[in-house]
């Protein structure tokens, strides 16, 4: 009996040993995975925080030493008119760039090729997709090739007996999000049509045979039962508008003037034109918080978790 119990005690403390050895093993199997996280995700993230709170700078007698201003940053850019300029411009680029654009045509694209043949699917998807993976800077380049003043287009115009138009001075910002719709829209295409395949289809024909008609089976069932999906391609398209930087710089640099110029070139400026990094990184902080607002407001707006 004595022996019974001893190995009856004994059985806890052996199940509590091996879990123990268990779990230092995942954690020595996980620690290069959160040294290199801490290193190269985390550590940027809190140097980030602090510099946008210094006077952090390449030349000049800042440059000496690190000095902390608090909040002077930010006072300094809000005061700034070129700011408030890149302010309005990053919001009108991400409204029609992002928000209509690409959303709408990826959703529009996706809903035509619906319960198309697996051929039509394959050489469209293809086609939109080229302009996806090819690299900003090339996507760029064509595009200035396309709309310079000797460019494609106004060939065209010339060829049918049309005048040429400076479309890159005259309609600066209109060319920008042109150019980043047509290299952005095939992933909220690729997101649209996984979404619309999931949603069954014995849902949308007895909503038609209740009397619906197709526009109302998408409005009243289809977007309902994908909005998850919409309000994550959402995010990710709008996070991804806020940080184009290369498409515009290389197109317009910010130009004519400044009508084109957003945030991130602002960003730009300022911290490797001007050397102020202290007031670069702050301005990259405005632009964090008006990717999580709208991400929010986005959640909000559609009451789903995201």
């Amino acid at each position: 009996m004595n022996m019974e119990r001893a190995l009856s005690t004994n059985v806890p403390i052996k199940k509590k040993i091996k879990k123990d050895s268990t779990t230092l093993r995942s954690i020595l199997f996980l620690l290069p995975t959160w040294l290199l996280l801490l290193v190269f995700f985390i550590g940027p993230i809190l140097l980030t925080f602090y510099f946008a709170f210094t006077n952090l700078a390449l030349t000049g007698t800042e440059a000496k030493s690190i000095r902390f201003v608090g909040f002077q940053n930010f006072v300094t850019m809000f005061n700034d008119p070129d700011f408030r300029i890149s302010i309005f411009n990053t919001i009108i680029f991400l409204l029609f760039s992002s928000v209509i654009g690409q959303q709408v045509l990826g959703f529009i694209l996706a809903l035509l090729m619906k319960e198309k043949n697996k051929t039509f699917r394959r050489i469209i998807g293809i086609i939109v997709i080229a302009g996806w993976v090819t690299p900003e800077i090339v996507v760029a380049f064509c595009w200035v090739a396309f709309l310079s003043d000797n460019g494609t287009l106004n060939a065209i115009l010339q060829g049918i007996g049309l005048k040429p138009i400076t479309w890159l001075f005259t309609f600066p910002m209109t060319s920008v999000v042109i150019a980043n719709i047509w290299h952005g829209t095939a992933f909220s295409m690729l997101v649209f049509q996984a979404a619309l395949d999931d949603v069954p289809k014995d849902v949308e024909e007895a909503a038609i045979m209740d009397g619906a008609n197709r526009l109302q089976v998408l409005i009243k069932i289809v977007l309902p039962m994908i909005k998850g999906s919409v309000v994550t391609n959402m995010i990710l398209v709008t996070l991804q508008t806020l940080g184009v930087f290369t498409l515009i710089y290389t197109m317009t640099g910010g130009g004519p003037g400044n009508a084109t110029q957003t945030l991130p070139l602002f960003m730009y400026g300022q911290a490797f034109v001007n050397y102020q990094l202290g007031y670069g990184t702050a301005i990259s902080l405005i632009l964090l918080v008006i990717g999580i607002i709208t991400s929010l407001i986005y959640m909000r707006t559609m009451k789903v978790n995201v």
